[in-house]
C-alpha cells in the first residue's frame, strides 16, 4: 500500500504562501505536508530536491495557481513531513507521491521534481498512469547511462566523509558543486536549509536513491520534459542513443536551483511545456 504547515511568509518565504493552504495527510503513520490551491482541473505537483522543502516551489505557486491545481510537499523526512519509518528510497518515495495523488483525488498531473527527485517523480508516474500526464526534470537526467563501479566507489567514500562530519561535508558539497551565480542570499538558505536536516535520514535517503533510470523512461514512453541548467552539460545523446523522447530548456547563468535563481525563466519554460500538453 502506498504512502501516501507551516511557516510565515516573513520566514523568507521558507515555506508556500499566497493563495495555497497548508494541509498534511497522514497514511501509515507517516505525515506528509503539503500546500494546494485547490482548484483547476489539471495538476502541478511540486517535489523538491534533497534537503529542501516544499518552500522552494513558492515562485512557481504564485505564478500558476491562477490556471492550475498547484500542489507542493515536503518528502518524509524534510520540511515538516514525519520521520517515523525507516526506508528513505525511491520507490518508498514514488509510493508517497503516489498515495497524495490518490488520497487528494489529482486529476490530469503534470510531476516536477527537482535533483534527486527526478527519479522519484518519474517512478511515481510509472504507478499512476492513468492520473499522470506528463513529467518534468529540473537540473537533473544530465546523464541516463547505469552507474559505474567508479561512480560508486566515489559515492561511498563521499557517504563517509558525511557521517564523519555532516554540517562541513555538506557545506562543501553545495559550494563546490552546486551553486553557479547563485545569488549569496539564496546559497545562505539553502545552506541554512541542509546543514540543518536530519543528517540521518538526509544520508540515508542519498544511499537509498538506486534507480536504473533508462529503462523507466523507455518505459515511460511519452517525452520526459527537463529544465536544466547549462552550467554542467546534460547528456543528450544518451537520450538519442536510447530512443527515449525528451525536450530540454536550458536556464542560463545558474545553479542547481533554476526555480529559485532565475524563477520567471523557470516559470516561462515551464509554462511552454504546459502549453505542449492541452
Amino acid at each position: 500500500m502506498r504512502h501516501t504547515v507551516t511557516f510565515a511568509c516573513a520566514l523568507l518565504l521558507l515555506s508556500a504562501c499566497g493563495g495555497s493552504s497548508n494541509k498534511s495527510v497522514d497514511d501509515q503513520g507517516v505525515n506528509i505536508a503539503y500546500t494546494d490551491s485547490g482548484k483547476g482541473d489539471t495538476t502541478l505537483l511540486f517535489v523538491h530536491g534533497w534537503d529542501l522543502n516544499k518552500g522552494y516551489w513558492s515562485n512557481q505557486e504564485a505564478y500558476f495557481d491562477k490556471a492550475y491545481r498547484v500542489v507542493a510537499i515536503d518528502l518524509p523526512g524534510f520540511g515538516e513531513s514525519g520521520t517515523n519509518r525507516t526506508d528513505w528510497g525511491t520507490d518508498d518515495y514514488a509510493r508517497d507521491i503516489d498515495s497524495v495523488i490518490s488520497q487528494l483525488n489529482l486529476q490530469h498531473v503534470v510531476l516536477v521534481g527537482h535533483s534527486m527527485s527526478g527519479d522519484i517523480v518519474l517512478d511515481a508516474a510509472l504507478h499512476a498512469r492513468d492520473r499522470v500526464i506528463a513529467v518534468v526534470g529540473v537540473d537533473n537526467f544530465k546523464s541516463i547511462p547505469p552507474e559505474t563501479p567508479e561512480a560508486k566507489a566515489d559515492d561511498a567514500r563521499t557517504f563517509v566523509v558525511m557521517k564523519q562530519g555532516y554540517k562541513k561535508a555538506v557545506e562543501q558539497f553545495f559550494l563546490g558543486d552546486l551553486f553557479y551565480h547563485t545569488p549569496d542570499s539564496i546559497q545562505r538558505r539553502i545552506l541554512l536549509d541542509a546543514v540543518n536536516a536530519d543528517s540521518a535520514i538526509a544520508i540515508k535517503s542519498l544511499e537509498s536513491q538506486h534507480y536504473d533510470e533508462t529503462p523507466a523512461l523507455q518505459s515511460w514512453g511519452k517525452p520526459i520534459y527537463l529544465i536544466n541548467s547549462d552550467y554542467r552539460p546534460t547528456d543528450t545523446a544518451a537520450f538519442t542513443k536510447a530512443n527515449i523522447p525528451y525536450q530540454i530548456t536550458y536556464i542560463k547563468d545558474v545553479g542547481h536551483f533554476p526555480m529559485v535563481e532565475k524563477p520567471a525563466d523557470f516559470n516561462a519554460a515551464l509554462e511552454g511545456y504546459l502549453a505542449k500538453l492541452h
